[in-house]
């Protein structure tokens, strides 16, 4: 689905507004169409701009199913992790590790709808890779640069830079929901007061939206 409220004419995709029946919230922040994960939805413009602004460093962390064998390829990860240049422009430092199987079936990651492909002859494996920006398709763009293409992307967490566990996505199904628990919108609350940010106003532009509306693809969100 599009992570926005609005359909677009004629596009295979549906939106948000298929699932989450909440006026007035937005995307702080975007996924393409075919990723997967973690979408933090609000009606505040300062807190999306706070979230969204590269300058403010909030590590988002990505699942990335690729092809070839991570756990060979140390160099690849280490290109990964102390910045590409991508269109011209070189990436942030980054956190990137091979993820062991074993994590992948402790956190209970289902099967992809559609299926992603599978060749015969080279394999897929999943590695880890934490950014503090957020430029178009940037981790499929990185992953390619270094002869790792993605065939799946899942953000799993947003770290609110506050010493405390990131906000992550577990216990929501693909195209659930849920409203933040108090303690959630506590931390929210103290980042406003730390920075002061300048409110954009609704769906501003550094969360890509207008009106309200952002825009790209989403699994699961917090509101």
């Amino acid at each position: 689905m599009l992570s926005q409220f609005t359909p677009e004419a004629g596009s295979r995709w549906g939106c948000l507004a298929d699932h989450i029946h909440v006026p007035g919230v937005y995307a702080a922040g975007r996924l393409d169409a075919d990723s997967e994960g973690l979408l933090l939805l609000t009606r505040d413009g300062r807190l999306q701009q706070r979230l969204t602004d590269p300058r403010f460093g909030h590590w988002r962390r990505y699942w990335v199913q690729v092809e070839g064998d991570t756990a060979q390829q140390p160099e690849a990860i280490a290109q990964l992790a102390g910045g590409l240049i991508i269109q011209s422009q070189r990436t942030l430092p980054a956190r990137a590790r091979a993820l062991p199987v074993e994590e992948i079936v402790a956190a209970g990651i289902g099967a992809r709808q559609p299926p992603i492909r599978h060749r015969l002859q080279i394999p897929s494996t999943w590695l880890e890779l934490e950014l503090r920006e957020g430029r178009n398709r940037q981790v499929r763009r990185m992953t390619a640069a270094v002869g790792l293409p993605t065939l799946r992307l899942i953000r799993m967490a947003i770290d609110l830079m506050d010493g405390e566990p990131p906000l992550s996505w577990a216990g929501l199904a693909p195209g659930h929901w849920r409203a933040v628990n108090s303690h959630e919108q506590a931390r929210l609350n103290q980042l406003m007061v730390q920075t002061g940010v300048r409110s954009p106003g609704r769906g501003g532009r550094a969360g890509g939206g207008k009106g309200g509306q952002a825009g790209a693809g989403a699994k699961g969100g917090l509101a």
